[in-house]
């Protein structure tokens, strides 16, 4: 423990999850930040957990393929930090506390999260802009809302970002200096 006016520095947890619902921005935000983490000079992985778990059909009892996603998760995180990454940042959904563990686990680090959140017509017309008509559209414009509700009241967030009207830069360096990856003081 830091003893109170010490000057030890906080050690800041080197992934960072942006979870949302779907359509929240997570992807684009994990992009913005990985361009600015570049242009910073800090080594990183950027990772979309979707690709992780993208395998058809997921079991009856796992049907977002969270297995498979721990197990692919595992593998990229122990490549990354081999291959010199300092900081990890993942594109996801982590629903519940065992979600969030699970990611825990599955990189051997703490995870620090975020929230991006959206209102529910940002979030509709973007979804409408990103799927056409049809069953897949439908699925996205469901699951967006119970996805929401679900986040709602999970504990899982230690952050949460608004990224109504705003770009995906000024949402990127919002989340940095939420969870303290902001630049470095010289």
């Amino acid at each position: 423990m830091t003893a109170p006016g010490s000057t030890a520095r906080r050690v800041l947890p080197r992934v960072l999850l942006l979870n949302g619902t779907v359509g929240a921005g997570k992807t684009t935000t994990a992009d913005a930040i990985g361009a600015l983490l570049r242009e910073r000079g800090l080594p990183h992985a950027v990772v979309d957990l979707d690709a992780l778990r993208r395998v058809w059909p997921a079991p009856s009892d796992d049907r977002f393929n969270g297995a498979l996603l721990a197990r692919n998760l595992a593998a990229v995180a122990r490549n990354a930090w081999d291959a010199g990454a300092d900081r990890l940042v993942l594109a996801g959904v982590a629903e519940t506390v065992e979600d969030r563990s699970a990611l825990e686990e599955a990189v051997a680090e703490t995870i620090v999260t975020c929230r991006l959140v959206v209102t529910a017509s940002e979030l509709r017309r973007r979804l409408l802009v990103r799927h056409g008509p049809g069953a897949e559209r439908d699925w996205h414009l469901d699951r967006a809302e119970e996805l929401d509700a679900v986040l709602d009241g999970a504990d899982v967030h230690d952050h949460v970002v608004s990224v109504d009207g705003d770009d995906r830069g000024r949402v990127a360096t919002a989340v940095l200096d939420a969870v303290g990856w902001g630049p470095p003081v010289r």
